[in-house]
């Protein structure tokens, strides 16, 4: 008798990122379950199904172990885990016939990662400069298909020094979708670009895996592995006069830039130079924070600093295509190649909005509390950061002032809680009274943001400038409200925030927990 047939797949997460599932052991079930798996994140997007068991963790065999032990297992695994899984309805099948699971001549399925079966790819960046001899490339469009695709890239030249191949799909054009435009559009908008264009592509493979997930591809989700040009992450460690370097702001150019740069100097050491734009510190981006709160982060990590650095050069051809630095941070710094679990755009499949017509916005919610509570539950993990919204009660304090299920908080009463723990967040909740004030974002509206640096405040919601000043907590026309928190909030939050481990879920309406059942967050 033919045994089950486990389905392999290797999960790659980004750090600081999970793996977007909750694992659990339940009264009455049997096995490591699979729950409450995050919407468009790396579990889910890989095929992992709610109520799926897991049968093995890198090849050990865990169907008998405990639940901290597979979890421990999980979590020590780093930023990839290769996991063989069973449906509930053949595991439990398979358990009622005495099926040995720890056989390992068991039947396996072919393996994939992220669940496609070749690592999954990533949209491109191609940044092409004209030549005597023009780009090297043609473009065609077909009745039988959507899109404008790359034709006849000429060996040698531009476009395929620059990484584009035949049969790549246009998707943006110096940072602008084109991907409703006509032919005769689309050849005006390359024109218009003059001798430097910045493409956004996809492959054939890339495409169809974007197009079944519902995905439409943007530069957060392309790798800069292409790009001639590339920033520097310049790891210093400081001296007892410091790291050798000055840092300046130029009013005719908005940024932050090195100046004189000390002979000698572990500034001088690392690569640095001056005129260099300093994009981030350690990982965290500084554009849109103040000259001091930039001296401030680099002074606060201690002896120790990596400073992420473009040249005017570089600098000139990541604005052109309206691109992150971070990208290349993620890439160089051990992010694995695969699906972005956290910058996904859902559409539907079929239909292509312009940037222009989706707005990315946070929302202030008031809510009034009842004798239920505020209804709904405050989920975060202990010990670490990032707080959204679960179980929002129907009808509740919640769902009348417009929260939503996997919302994602970022302020409670004016104080940010992105860099606050868990326990921090409860508490400033339960210290509001019967009125709290949040400001939340969907998981859309605040992985876009976050995958462009642009810090998430009030000033979104009025289209007005955002700053790096604090916000003063919100209050009442007549009356107060004293948060009674000493976290100051940060001046521009990291992209990268929440660090899944353990879960704890916190209620507001309710403080109840089931004993039957443990659960991690992975």
């Amino acid at each position: 008798m033919a045994g089950p047939k486990p389905r392999v797949i290797t999960l790659s997460k980004r750090d600081g990122q999970g793996y977007g599932f909750f694992l659990r052991v339940e009264h009455g079930e049997e096995g490591h379950l699979i729950r409450d798996l995050e919407m468009r994140g790396v579990a889910e997007m890989a095929g992992l199904k709610d109520g799926d068991r897991i049968i093995r963790v890198n090849g050990t065999f865990v169907d008998n172990k405990e639940h901290n032990q597979v979890a421990d297992l999980v979590k020590k695994s780093g930023m990839t885990v290769t996991l063989h899984i069973l449906g509930e309805e053949a595991y439990k099948s398979a358990k009622a016939k005495g099926v040995n699971l720890a056989d390992p001549q068991l039947g396996q399925s072919h393996p994939t990662m992220n669940g496609v079966s070749a690592p999954a790819t990533k949209a491109k960046l191609c940044y092409l400069q004209k030549s005597s001899s023009g780009f090297g490339f043609s473009l065609k469009s077909t009745k039988d298909s959507r899109g404008i695709f790359m034709t006849e890239v000429l060996s040698g030249g531009v476009a395929d020094k620059a990484g584009v191949k035949t049969g790549d799909r246009i998707v943006e054009i110096n940072s602008e979708n084109v991907e409703s435009l006509s032919h005769d559009q689309t050849v005006q908008k390359i024109k218009a670009a003059g001798d430097k264009v910045m493409f956004l592509l996809v492959d054939e493979d890339t495409d169809k895996f974007f197009r079944s997930k519902g995905i439409r591809p943007s530069v957060a989700h392309a790798t800069v592995k292409h790009l001639q040009h590339k920033p520097r992450i310049a790891d210093m460690t400081k001296k007892p006069d410091g790291y050798g370097f000055m840092l300046r702001e130029d009013p005719k150019h908005p940024g932050h830039y090195l100046g004189e740069i000390d002979k000698g100097s572990p500034a001088e050491q690392a690569g640095l130079k001056s005129k260099d734009r300093l994009a981030a510190v350690n990982g965290q981006e500084v554009d849109h924070c103040r000259h001091e709160q930039v001296v401030e982060k680099i002074s606060q990590q201690g002896n120790k600093c990596s400073l992420l650095v473009l040249d005017p050069e570089t600098d000139k051809m990541y604005k052109l295509g309206d691109v992150s630095p971070l990208l290349y941070w993620e890439e160089m710094r051990g992010a694995p190649p695969g699906y972005p679990e956290h910058e996904a755009e859902a559409i539907p499949a079929l239909a292509v909005p312009a940037p222009a017509d989706l707005e990315h916005k946070p929302r202030l919610c008031r809510l009034e509390k009842t004798a239920a509570g505020f209804g709904f539950h405050l989920n975060g993990i202990q010990g670490t950061y990032g707080q959204y919204i679960k179980e929002v009660v129907k009808g509740g304090a919640a769902d009348k002032a417009g929260l939503k299920d996997d919302d994602i908080v970022v302020e409670v009463n004016g104080v940010n809680v992105e860099k606050i723990m868990h326990e921090e967040v409860v508490d400033l909740i339960r210290k509001s009274g019967n009125t709290l004030f949040l400001l939340v974002a969907d998981r859309t509206a605040y992985e876009y943001l976050k995958a462009r640096g642009i810090p998430i405040s009030l000033q979104l919601i009025n289209n007005e400038p955002s700053t790096d000043d604090p916000a003063p907590a919100y209050a009442e026309e007549d009356e107060k409200k004293d948060t009674e928190s000493d976290n100051e909030r940060p001046a521009t939050p990291p992209a990268q925030t929440r660090s899944r481990s353990s879960s704890s879920s916190s209620s507001s309406s309710s403080s109840s927990s089931s004993a039957s059942a443990e659960d991690d967050r992975l």
